[in-house]
């Protein structure tokens, strides 16, 4: 069995959540839709471990033709109760495949902005050990405007009311890059949709290279403690043991 990864671009790869799920013995089968269309999706749900949605520079609601369907294929992996995982787009893309809305942001993200946890995360399990209050990396110019029907939220910032949330008992969604190293991110810096953020913001690169140097620590606690959680609470080996 294996953890299907579906990847939107050459930035957003699962980052530092990649070598601890492998360490763990998981099979991780990376998928492009953005390079092969809807082919890359798999055609069923068989062997399917859990499925992973990671970021990427389109936005839900583009005319692409894999959009569509890698929605359908997240709400089927979430009706089989599959562990579902998003990251930014990801995350958008889960909300919306579920029943939620995404909407153009009133204020774009990125570079290390501050998020706490509400009162539904700080019982999470997924969330254990992360500190309620974290400046953490964002890049993102949508958001999640609406939940998915009977979804919780987990944590939010001043300016994205939904930075993480829970449908039922395996699904999540975050719109904060945890599993971004701040060695990653002037990868990030570098592509059209961050000169676009950053000056609605008026941040300069050199200014969120010194973001990421001060907040590197706070940033590595939480996307190290959050990806050791995922690979053990939602990913658990033995869920998929043969004896």
């Amino acid at each position: 069995m294996a953890i299907i990864v579906l990847q939107h671009s050459d930035v957003d790869t699962l980052g530092r959540l990649g070598p601890v799920l492998r360490d763990l013995g998981h099979k991780l089968d990376v998928r492009r839709p953005d390079r092969a269309g809807a082919s890359a999706l798999p055609t069923d749900y068989d062997s399917v471990h859990a499925l992973i949605v990671l970021g990427g520079p389109q936005n839900v609601g583009d005319d692409l033709p894999w959009m569509a369907p890698e929605l359908a294929y997240i709400k089927g992996a979430h009706a089989r109760q599959l562990p579902v995982l998003g990251i930014c787009l990801g995350h958008q893309m889960i909300a919306s495949a579920l029943g939620g809305e995404v909407s153009v942001a009133a204020q774009p993200e990125f570079g290390y902005c501050a998020i706490r946890t509400n009162v539904p995360g700080q019982t999470d399990t997924l969330l254990a050990g992360v500190p309620w209050n974290a400046m953490v990396f964002q890049t993102h110019a949508r958001e999640v405007s609406k939940l998915p029907p009977d979804a919780a939220l987990l944590q939010s910032s001043n300016d994205c009311k939904v930075q993480s949330f829970r449908v039922g008992l395996r699904t999540y969604g975050f719109q904060y890059h945890f599993e971004v190293a701040p060695s990653e991110v002037e990868a990030h810096i570098k592509t059209a949709a961050a000169q676009a953020a950053m000056a609605a913001r008026s941040l300069t690169a050199q200014g969120v290279r010194q973001q990421a140097a001060e907040h590197a620590d706070i940033a590595t606690r939480v996307g190290t403690r959050l990806c050791d959680n995922i690979a053990t609470v939602m990913f658990p080996m033995m869920r998929h043991a043969r004896i």
